[in-house]
């Protein structure tokens, strides 16, 4: 599989994961009912059997009857849906179960279980509550990144790294700096060299942490940050002690007032909004040449309609879709066997119509219907067109979902569509 198509796969995954979570999220338990169990790749199931089997029977001290039967009854479709396997998947696998709210007093039995997540999962985890428990699957969908993480000062440096949300730190180092006060007999001049040479020998120790650290892994990283009191941290870059590659890859440098363990920490926080930018960028690019194309070329088209008939010749390079689009496309055959596809809200009736190229009566109850994602996806994917996602935290993403439909596309050739 070539990394492109990893990549679509993966974004594919990604959206399937955040309907599921964005479905789940509108759940609500009348009590303490709704059960969300994490289950890493290495844990034995016959222990998550035994640890559901136990949890059912404690369940039987509850003191409400409805909810005692509700977790109950989710215990017992869990441990139904573990027979399915004999090892956890790949990354491990979520279970969720309970008796939802429906209204009226009444409830429905509802049950998912998502394998193989973005990212592995941990530890076990058992939660018991009027919600289902997303928040750890929230996070792994979150806008991935790698970065190196140095925090220094003339008396200690902390290296790290920053991946996806989690700060990791890896290596630290003390100086042996003389502080500023020389000791008695020393002259003035030989204390302040010797000072700077400590100095200069400590800051070659912390790039060298660095450049260890990040260099093997320069081609994966998106970007360095520096942190630290001033001026430690201008010394540090504007000597030029990281490795050159490095260099170039650093975003920004900070203000952090402690260079410890908790100033890797610190200097995420004090970096959010580079970060945030960064997370962006090629969103940004992406959308900087679609809105180039639309003003002053011929290689852009938006709006489903136009989209899918590019993409049906095959002349989409790259299919746009905002995040936060949730449509379903509804697929009409007439009684003259014309087909016709309508974008409609996710939880829109439809009705009959007439055909748009015969006038012949439509009748809404025969349309297939479809996620609009899942069906621009299959037809990206069956024409080799690279499917790109498209935040809505800046005012062009806001735009596509907005503006254009949150369907658009970059063409490979002008085709006048």
């Amino acid at each position: 599989m070539s990394e492109q198509q990893e990549s679509e796969q993966s974004d594919k995954q990604k959206y399937e994961f955040r309907k599921v979570i964005e479905e789940l999220k509108g759940y609500k338990g009348s009590g303490t009912q709704l059960v969300s169990i994490y289950v890493p790749e290495d844990k034995l199931l016959s222990d998550v059997v035994a640890h559901v089997t136990q949890e059912h029977s404690e369940a039987s001290n509850i003191k409400s009857k409805d909810t005692r039967t509700a977790v109950q009854d989710a215990l017992t479709s869990i441990k139904d849906r573990l027979r399915y396997y004999d090892t956890a998947p790949a990354n491990g696998m979520v279970l969720f179960s309970g008796a939802i709210d429906t209204g009226g007093g009444r409830t429905d039995m509802v049950t998912k279980v998502l394998e193989s997540p973005p990212d592995p999962i941990e530890s076990f985890r058992y939660h018991c509550d009027s919600a289902f428990l997303t928040d750890p699957l929230e996070q792994m969908l979150a806008d991935k990144g790698l970065f190196g993480l140095v925090v220094l000062d003339r008396r200690e440096a902390n290296v790290g790294w920053l991946k996806g949300k989690r700060v990791e730190p890896v290596k630290s180092a003390s100086s042996l700096v003389p502080g500023k006060q020389r000791k008695g007999g020393q002259s003035a001049q030989r204390f302040a060299r010797l000072r700077l040479e400590a100095i200069d020998n400590f800051y070659q120790e912390v790039a060298g942490m660095a450049n260890e650290l990040f260099v093997p892994k320069r081609h994966d990283m998106d970007g360095v940050l520096v942190g630290g009191p001033s001026p430690t941290k201008d010394e540090f870059l504007d000597g030029d002690y990281l490795h050159h590659e490095l260099q170039d890859m650093v975003l920004g440098k900070f203000d952090v007032a402690y260079t410890d363990e908790s100033g890797l920490y610190d200097l995420v926080d004090a970096a959010d909004d580079v970060l945030a930018e960064h997370e962006m960028l090629e969103d940004k690019q992406v959308m900087e040449e679609f809105f180039k194309q639309l003003h002053d070329g011929d290689k852009a088209t938006y709006g489903f309609d136009q989209t899918r008939q590019n993409l049906n010749m095959g002349a989409v390079e790259e299919l746009l879709i905002s995040e936060d689009l949730r449509k379903d496309v509804v697929a009409y055959t007439c009684e003259n066997g014309h087909d016709e596809y309508e974008l409609v809200d996710s939880n829109a009736t439809t009705e009959a119509h007439d055909c748009t190229r015969c006038a012949a009566t439509v009748d809404a109850d025969e349309g297939e219907r479809e996620d609009a994602i899942d069906h621009l996806m299959e037809l990206a994917d069956q024409r080799g067109t690279e499917t790109v996602f498209i935040s809505t935290d800046f005012e062009k993403g806001e735009q596509l979902l907005n503006a254009f439909g949150g369907v658009a596309g970059l063409l490979r050739y002008s085709t006048g569509v």
